[in-house]
């Protein structure tokens, strides 16, 4: 699911959620870590726990969620690609800038909102450019400054992937996925196979030494229907075959070789839905792109089709000082990078805001799929004023355009249970195809949602696909109601253990409370296991189902019990496959104490909660020891977390759990990386660019120990940049902004000081 964060930013987030959107949140989360194991047994393993239908109904809702909670997916998700994950088989690239994501607007009063924030943003770092006598709203902030509009560019919101492609001499030498926005995947090998990306670019005046190019890969609309028609052509080929062989089969038996006779029963016995399943349609390009890029063969991907639009350069050394966005864009070109034509700048933000309305009406006619318009203040230096929040840019917003909406029929209302205990009701409907891609599952989100909206099964519903992704159930078609429905009631009793559902007071959710209860304990495990958490490879979900029911397991600490006499001989189990099984149990039990955290499953607490708990304190006894207050002090984790943190250790049934896999050898301090580093520089800012080899440290570890103690390192020098750490061929941009705002450029020698003490060397 990006990826979660739990800066001060997140955590302002975090605290407005409803109990609707956590239970959402917990669910998005373990769907990642299930339908990552369910690509490895199906692609990789042939051996699918799940049959299709689930597969696919989990699969969607994950995408949903995702589409909902953007700041909190995970850029690495499953719903990334088709296929098995292929991670593995990709070597990781460190962005030398962080590949951020965007904040949305869906409509035009966020956009004219996020417009307000950029010209207060704007009024606070350039008070000169504003009347003095600016208008302020009741919380202080300019509301109607005197300054003239930013120009303002736009470019179409393409629904794709996106890479960075490093060119050094001119010469492409790497492409890269975003991953998590500062680790990517190595796909150089596939991306080559693209047609509109060079492989040397053309001749320009400067010639960088080294840029990086960013930008989305996608497949065009004719060439995804294309891949469409294959598939179909390929179900009515094995179709044909299937009847082949039952009317050969009907015939003299004898007349049939015993081989082909096999091959032939085979054949005959394959349903419509195993013919589907061979060869089902791609959901949607943008999927389809993202799968095709991640292919281990690059000759298959060279097939697919891919194209490529530019809209961005990374780090780049030796080329010209490029002031604004239209710059950047005649650069890209001139270099041979291909460079969309629906490109505009605007003066105001009417102007804007008619361009937008413009795509939104003519959405469907390019040659390729999108989603919205992008809008960024265009001038360069502006961009450095404003900054960036912890996962976005304040200078960039992508408008989202209207949901498309679409009716089908509700078949039943049906409720899944959490590991938590979460009873969530969805609408199980008949397949509807609706902003890109097949529904046929939608959330109901709890038992308020449902009576709210009065919808009720046999209904004809409005589905509609927020952003185009999230599918959401509006309402029922009253002039379409069966004359005999009646509303549907939250069930009283746990589907999957007959326990009693309870509810308290104010909250708006329903749980289990059997702790025992089986989908509680499964997906508990599955979350412990997962590729976030413990990782611990060939557990999917009908397997933990296997060793549960065989009364192996009844909680995660019990994997680390298990011996080969107890696997060999389970269905998918011979001696090899339980000997690699019980490796991976093995290596689990040094996950490092983050993994383990997140495996843990604490409300709220994500990945880069858990890695300051963990460099912070060092192990878990002592954040279980520790109090809300020590907990909330540390800088990215508040009172939320905090107390969410220490309530789930206060549970006796957690503390249980603790304590058992401590028995099991389970190691509960390995920390990567250092451990409660100084925080001397606590507040400062401090930027780092350019090449430090022959340094004490590398950029990437200047950057991480800088972090480590405290500090930030934003990738642009402002006013408040309390320093500038210059290695060679650092950009000429950065050295001159710090030149004018008197911003200290720091050596080697100069770091090593400031690491060491906080402050400047002296002199």
């Amino acid at each position: 699911m990006p990826t979660e964060s739990n800066d001060s930013t997140d955590e302002r987030r975090e605290t407005a959620l409803s109990s609707a959107e956590e239970s959402d949140l917990d669910r998005m989360r373990h769907l990642a870590s299930l339908i990552s194991r369910y690509d490895v047994e199906y692609h990789r393993d042939d051996a699918p726990s799940v049959p299709d239908g689930e597969y696919d109904a989990r699969k969607r809702e994950l995408i949903e969620l995702e589409a909902r909670y953007p700041e909190f997916a995970d850029p690495n998700s499953p719903s990334q690609r088709v296929g098995a994950e292929l991670s593995a088989l990709f070597s990781e690239v460190v962005h030398a800038r962080p590949m951020m994501s965007l904040d949305n607007a869906m409509d035009s009063d966020e956009l004219r909102a996020w417009h307000g924030r950029v010209m207060r943003g704007l009024a606070a770092a350039q008070p000169t450019l504003f009347d003095d006598d600016a208008n302020e709203d009741g919380d202080g902030n300019v509301a109607d400054p005197g300054a003239p509009e930013p120009e303002l560019i736009c470019e179409l919101k393409f629904d794709g992937l996106a890479v960075s492609l490093r060119y050094e001499q001119g010469r492409l030498v790497q492409a890269a996925t975003r991953g998590d926005g500062r680790v990517g995947e190595d796909v150089t090998a596939n991306v080559v196979t693209i047609a509109d990306i060079p492989r040397e670019l053309s001749a320009a005046s400067p010639m960088p030494e080294v840029i990086e190019v960013r930008g989305e890969i996608y497949l065009p609309v004719d060439r995804f229907r294309e891949l469409n028609e294959a598939q179909a052509r390929a179900r009515h080929a094995l179709s044909e075959a299937v009847e082949g062989a039952r009317q050969r089969l009907a015939g003299t038996a004898e007349d049939i070789p015993t081989t082909e006779q096999r091959k032939l029963e085979s054949l005959a016995k394959l349903t419509p839905v195993d013919v589907q399943r061979r060869h089902p349609d791609y959901a949607n390009a943008r999927n389809t792109a993202a799968g095709s890029l991640r292919q281990k063969d690059p000759s298959i991907v060279a097939t697919r089709g891919l194209s490529f639009w530019s809209y961005d350069v990374g780090e780049m050394v030796g080329g010209p000082d490029l002031g604004s966005a239209g710059e950047v864009f005649d650069y890209l070109g001139e270099l041979g990078m291909p460079v969309n034509p629906e490109i505009r700048t605007f003066g105001t933000l009417a102007e804007v805001e008619e361009f937008c309305r413009t795509w939104e009406r003519d959405r469907h006619r390019p040659s390729y799929e999108i989603d919205g318009v992008v809008v960024k203040v265009a001038d360069l230096p502006l961009r450095s004023e404003l900054g960036y929040t912890s996962r976005a840019p304040r200078w960039a917003v992508a408008h989202k355009f209207p949901p498309e909406e679409r009716t089908t029929k509700l078949r039943r209302i049906m409720v899944s249970i959490g590991r938590t205990g979460r009873a969530t009701p969805f609408a199980d409907m008949e397949p509807v195809f609706v902003g890109g891609s097949t529904v046929s599952l939608a959330t109901l989100h709890n038992q308020d949602q449902v009576a709210a909206k009065d919808v009720r099964p046999r209904d004809t519903v409005i589905v509609r696909k927020a952003g185009d992704v999230i599918p959401e159930v509006v309402g029922p078609v009253l002039a379409e109601r069966p004359s005999d429905s009646e509303p549907w009631c939250f069930p009283d009793e746990c589907p999957s253990c007959g326990s009693k559902l309870e509810r308290n007071e104010g909250d708006a959710n329903t749980y289990c409370r059997n702790r025992t209860c089986r989908d509680r304990v499964i997906q508990g495990i599955g979350h412990f296991v997962g590729r976030g958490a413990l990782d611990i490879e060939g557990l999917g979900e009908r397997t933990i189902v296997t060793f549960y029911e065989r009364g192996l397991i009844a909680g995660p600490a019990d994997l680390f019990g298990l011996i080969i006499d107890q696997l060999v001989g389970l269905e998918g189990f011979a001696e090899k496959s339980a000997n690699s099984l019980l490796v991976e149990i093995e290596a689990a039990r040094d996950a490092p104490l983050a993994r383990l955290l997140i495996g843990l499953g604490i409300e709220h607490l994500g990945p880069t909660a858990s890695e300051l708990l963990a460099r912070r304190f060092g192990s878990l006894r002592r954040i279980v020891a520790a109090n809300d207050e020590e907990l909330a002090a540390i800088d990215g984790i508040g009172p939320i977390i905090a107390a969410s943190v220490t309530s789930f250790f206060a549970d006796k049934g957690n503390a249980a759990l603790v304590e058992r896999l401590d028995q099991a050898g389970v190691r509960f301090d390995r920390v990567d990386g250092e451990l409660d580093a100084p925080q001397v520089l606590a507040g400062k800012s401090v930027v780092v660019t350019g090449n430090l080899d022959g340094w004490h440290l590398s950029r990437d570890e200047a950057k991480a120990v800088i972090t480590a103690r405290g500090g930030k390192t934003p990738g642009s020098v402002n006013k408040s940049t309390f320093a500038l750490v210059a290695g060679a061929n650092a950009g000429q941009t950065k050295l001159d902004k710090a030149a004018d705002l008197g911003v200290p450029i720091l050596d080697d020698n100069g770091l090593r000081t400031l690491l060491e003490t906080g402050e400047l060397a002296a002199g």
